[in-house]
C-alpha cells in the first residue's frame, strides 16, 4: 500500500510502497483511514528537529496520529467494537499495567509508545492499533471532523490545565492548529475576552477569524508588547498560552502576564528558553506544561463536534489525497495553509 514513512534520521520523508496489514492481533483492530491531518509534530518529524530523534530506533515507520477510521476487522478479545464502527484514535499506546495506567491516569503512562511517531501510523489507508485508543464517533461527526479531534483534545487540555474562568482575559500565541484549539476551548468555557497573536502569520491568523476571533495581533518584526499595545491589547493577560514551539516567545508571554497569572506551555521547543525567574516570584506567577488529554476530554470533544461540527470546520483549509501528501507538509511548512487534511481512500 502507499504510504508517507520516516525512512532514515534526516529531513524528509518518503512517499513509498509498505506492507499492508492484513489481521489485527489480540486486543487490536484493523482499521481503514478515512482522514488524517498534517501535524506540527509531523512537520517537526519530516524536519528532524532536535526533539525527535528518540523516534531513530523506530525507523523506518508510517507517520499520521491525527486520524478518523471505518474498522475493518477486531481481534481476539475485542467486543466493545465491531466491523464498520467509525472511530477516532488516540495516538498515546499505554502499557496498561503501570501505576498510573491502573489507577486511571494513562496519559501519564512512561511506557508509552505512539501511533505514528513510534509504530506505525495513518499515512497509509490501513493502520492497527489498540481497541482501548479507539472511540465511537457519531454519525453527526463526518470523517474529516473526526480527524480533528486529537488537536482538539490538546486545545481543551491546556484550557483546563490553565483553570480559566469567563472572567479571565486570555492571549494566545500562535494562531496554528493548537492555538486556534485553546481559543476555541476557551469560548467554549465562557471565556469573552481572547487575543490571538502570530508573526508574519496571514493565512493562520485569517482563519482565526473565520473561527470568530476578531482580537487577532500580527506581531511581524516588533515585540508582542508594542503589537499588542498597536491593537489596543496592552492590558494584562490573566491566562497567556504559549502554542508556537519557539523559545523566544516565553519571556515576552511572562511580560503580558497580571500578577498571580498563569502561563500555559503547550508547544514543543527544541531549545530551552530564558525565564526571569525574580519576577515569576515577585508577581507570583504560574507556568504549567499542558499536553495529552484524558478519555474523558475526548469525549467532550466529540459531543462538542456532534452539536457544533461546522463551527470547527474552518481550521481544515486543505485537502488532498495520500498521494500528494508531500505537497501538503510543503504548504505547511510554508505556514500557507491551516489544517492540511489527508484522505488516504481517495
Amino acid at each position: 500500500m502507499l504510504a508517507l514513512r520516516k525512512t532514515a534520521p534526516r529531513r524528509g520523508l518518503e512517499l513509498c510502497d509498505a506492507a499492508a496489514p492484513v489481521l489485527p492481533g489480540p486486543g487490536e483492530v484493523l482499521l481503514d483511514v478515512t482522514a488524517v491531518g498534517v501535524c506540527g509534530t509531523d512537520l517537526h518529524i519530516e524536519a528532524w528537529t532536535g526533539n525527535y530523534h528518540f523516534m531513530a530506533a523506530a525507523l523506518p515507520v508510517t507517520i499520521g496520529h491525527e486520524f478518523s477510521a471505518r474498522v475493518a476487522a477486531v481481534g481476539a478479545d475485542v467486543a466493545e467494537l465491531a466491523r464498520g464502527d467509525r472511530v477516532t484514535v488516540m495516538p498515546s499506546v499505554t502499557c496498561g499495567s503501570c501505576a498510573a495506567c491502573t489507577t486511571g491516569h494513562a496519559e501519564a503512562c512512561r511506557s508509552r509508545t505512539g501511533i505514528g511517531i513510534t509504530r506505525a501510523g495513518a499515512f497509509a489507508p490501513r493502520v492497527v492499533a489498540p481497541a482501548r485508543n479507539c472511540i465511537r464517533v457519531p454519525p453527526a461527526v463526518d470523517d474529516e471532523l473526526a480527524a480533528l479531534c486529537e488537536p482538539l483534545t490538546v486545545g481543551a487540555e491546556a484550557v483546563r490545565t490553565g483553570e480559566v474562568s469567563p472572567a479571565h482575559r486570555v492571549l494566545v500565541l500562535g494562531p496554528g492548529t493548537i492555538g486556534q484549539a485553546i481559543a476555541l476551548a476557551a469560548r467554549h468555557a465562557g471565556v469573552r475576552e481572547i487575543v490571538v497573536a502570530g508573526r508574519h502569520d496571514a493565512q493562520r491568523l485569517a482563519t482565526v477569524r473565520t473561527l470568530g476571533f476578531e482580537r487577532v495581533v500580527d506581531v511581524a518584526d516588533g515585540t508582542l508588547q508594542d503589537a499588542l499595545a498597536r491593537a489596543g491589547e496592552s492590558a494584562p493577560f490573566h491566562r497567556v498560552f504559549e502554542a508556537t514551539g519557539a523559545p523566544e516567545v516565553v519571556p515576552d508571554a511572562l511580560l503580558a502576564l497580571a500578577p498571580g497569572g498563569v502561563l500555559v506551555i503547550s508547544g514543543i521547543h527544541e531549545r530551552p528558553a530564558t525565564v526571569d525567574l525574580t519576577r515569576v516570584v515577585r508577581d507570583t506567577l504560574q507556568i504549567r506544561g499542558a499536553y495529552r488529554a484524558s478519555r474523558a476530554t475526548w469525549a467532550d470533544v466529540i459531543a462538542r463536534l456532534a452539536t457544533a461540527g461546522d463551527a470547527y470546520r474552518p481550521m481544515i483549509t486543505h485537502r488532498l489525497p495520500l498521494a500528494r501528501a508531500l505537497d501538503g507538509f510543503a504548504i505547511a511548512h510554508a505556514r500557507e495553509a491551516s489544517k492540511v487534511m489527508v484522505f488516504p481512500q481517495a
